[in-house]
């Protein structure tokens, strides 16, 4: 039988009119082969829903059960336009607060609330949000390759595509590279044989960018991802390696457990440096803004509790001369990207917009989901996200557990210790 909801659930105070929640529920799916999780708000207005994301596709489990089966019965019967009170409900409720699965959860109840409050007002979100301060968000794309040859050629066809800006990744010997195809080793003699060498990677690195500036028109912006690999040293040591190719930024230079020590590596970088896609609280990225660390903070929006305090963070750059570089890779689902994107188009702190091109059976699931267009990005301009969900197409993709675990197994120095995947 279903409990019955305690009388401390009750709305708390009188509203303007009689619209309540009346279901909430998580939805996974993963129609390119990555899970997404998605939170489905009903309302007792017949139509109105609200869809918010909640993906965190490494414990997409865990998400789910944490909206159904914690969250869900503290939101049912209260107003929905109380999007504050109820995202703080959902994070003090638990005691302990904060970690990915959690913001997670709430990012899903947030954005999710965003949307009914959009449809409501007949707004797209990024009204909600004061109305737009520029016209489209540009973005950057991956390139890669085995070879530099091969990345560079890879690149060439995006900017033929319209991008701007371009990230480079290269293989590097072991199973412990990232972003680009794995090779095979060139350490058969060590501990560990698909190792991978931070000292080779420092040495190497430097040689694709400047085959970059050789090959690609001049005007292209270039960025690298590091994967949070290096001590502080040799993070400057790369920056400083790096300064003659003019970097758009260098991304994730240091693990989350020395970003105390990011301050004196911006100081010594003559790159500018994005941090923060690891952010799990709204804490840890205002601390990196506010401490001088980032030049662009790059939280995950879902990871850090939703639309509600990325907004907030946004302002915070603004004040602090930090732009924003929403993290935005397929593991955003395209109710996630189109908060980035409301975001975007609403905040003089925009920096630049991770992108990614969703496939045929996402834009089958997600009706609406945005399109890039010659590297840009536009809000859509119907009420909410202007996002919907088919439920039978959802169900026919079904999420399987994440590869990243069995990846993060392997990637290992020579001498065979665990490294930062």
């Amino acid at each position: 039988m279903p409990q019955e909801t305690p009388a401390t659930f009750a709305q708390p105070w009188p509203v303007r009119d009689d619209v309540r929640i009346r279901a909430v529920k998580a939805i996974v799916t993963a129609p390119q082969g990555i899970p997404l999780v998605v939170v489905r708000i009903d309302t007792t207005e017949p139509g109105l829903y609200g869809l918010g994301c909640a993906t965190f596709t490494q414990r997409w489990k865990a998400v789910q059960t944490f909206v159904d089966e914690h969250l869900a019965r503290l939101l049912v019967g209260r107003y929905p336009g109380d999007i504050g009170d109820l995202t703080r409900l959902a994070g003090f409720s638990g005691y302990w607060r904060g970690g990915p699965v959690t913001n997670n959860a709430i990012s899903g109840i947030d954005q999710a609330l965003w949307d009914i409050a959009g449809k409501r007002a007949g707004m797209p979100v990024y009204e909600l949000l004061g109305g737009k301060v520029r016209a489209a968000a540009d973005t950057y794309i991956h390139a890669s390759g085995i070879t530099i040859e091969q990345c560079l050629e890879h690149a060439k066809e995006l900017v033929a595509q319209g991008w701007r800006h371009i990230r480079l990744q290269v293989s590097t010997p072991g199973g412990g590279g990232y972003g680009a195809p794995r090779l095979a080793t060139l350490y058969p003699d060590s501990p560990y044989h698909n190792g991978w060498s931070a000292r080779d990677y420092l040495r190497t690195t430097p040689d694709l960018f400047a085959a970059a500036r050789q090959s690609l028109p001049d005007n292209i912006e270039l960025l690298h991802d590091t994967h949070s690999r290096l001590t502080p040293k040799e993070a400057v040591l790369l920056a400083r390696a790096l300064e003659p190719y003019r970097l758009f930024f260098l991304e994730d230079v240091l693990a989350p457990e020395h970003w105390d020590r990011l301050p004196e590596v911006r100081a010594a970088s003559p790159v500018p440096l994005a941090v923060g896609e690891l952010t799990t609280s709204m804490g840890d990225a205002v601390r990196l803004v506010r401490d001088g660390g980032v030049d662009f903070i790059r939280s995950h929006v879902s990871d850090i509790g939703g639309l509600t305090p990325a907004r907030k963070l946004a302002d915070l750059a603004e004040l602090c001369g930090v732009k924003t570089a929403w993290h935005g890779p397929g593991d955003t689902s395209p109710i996630g990207a189109a908060a980035n994107v409301a975001l975007d188009v609403s905040s003089v702190a925009f920096g630049i917009q991770e992108g990614h091109l969703y496939n045929d059976a996402t834009h089958e699931v997600f009706p609406g989901t945005l399109r890039i267009k010659d590297g840009w990005l536009t809000p859509n301009e119907a009420p909410g996200w202007g996002i919907e969900i088919d439920e039978a197409a959802a169900a026919r993709y079904p999420a399987q557990l994440s590869g990243h675990d069995e990846w993060a197994a392997g990637v290992r120095r020579i001498d065979g210790a665990l490294e930062a995947p």
